[in-house]
């Protein structure tokens, strides 16, 4: 029964999604239930998603390493970065003269640059820096990311305080 609502739910989302964008996501609504049970736990065993999915231990182990060899997800420790050392954060907004794409794949390479995302909005890029201290993020904003040829100007957003970090959107 319960099986049957999460996938009934599942299904909602999926509806909604198409209807917002146009076309349907690639996962079946199990695969979804998966997904949303692994954001709820991500050390729940595959006999308690399966239970709750409809399907068997197996199934679900199959299901959970397709969709991580496909990328669609990964399962990781979330820390708390002032817990393992890292006493500085902070968002970097980038304008970029010519090409926004080579500056945000430069990003990623960067250990210290945990997010990056291309916008429409003021920056062209933003990227999101965990250091050790104020001068680890000077180096790593005025000595390679300022260095990056295109990067015009930046602006940094330090962190005062983490009031929320949640991975919990669910598959809507």
């Amino acid at each position: 029964m319960h099986s049957e609502a999460v996938a009934s739910r599942s299904a909602e989302h999926r509806d909604s999604r198409e209807s917002r964008n146009g076309s349907t996501s690639p996962l079946d609504a199990v695969s979804l239930a998966i997904i949303e049970q692994l954001q709820e736990d991500g050390r729940r065993p595959y006999a308690a998603i399966g239970k709750a999915v409809g399907l068997s231990e197996a199934a679900v182990r199959q299901r959970v390493q397709k969709l991580l060899d496909q990328g669609v997800m990964q399962i990781v420790a979330v820390t708390d970065p002032l817990t393992v050392g890292f006493r500085r954060q902070a968002m970097v907004g980038i304008h970029v003269e010519g090409d926004v794409e080579s500056i945000a794949e430069a990003l990623t390479d960067m250990a210290e640059v945990e997010y990056v995302v291309m916008t429409a909005g003021s920056f062209d890029v933003l990227a999101e820096i965990v250091c050790e201290d104020d001068d680890h993020l000077l180096d790593v904003i005025n000595r390679r990311i300022r260095a990056l040829p295109g990067v015009r100007s930046t602006e940094s957003f330090v962190y005062l305080k983490l009031k929320k970090q949640t991975y919990m959107w669910g598959t809507r």
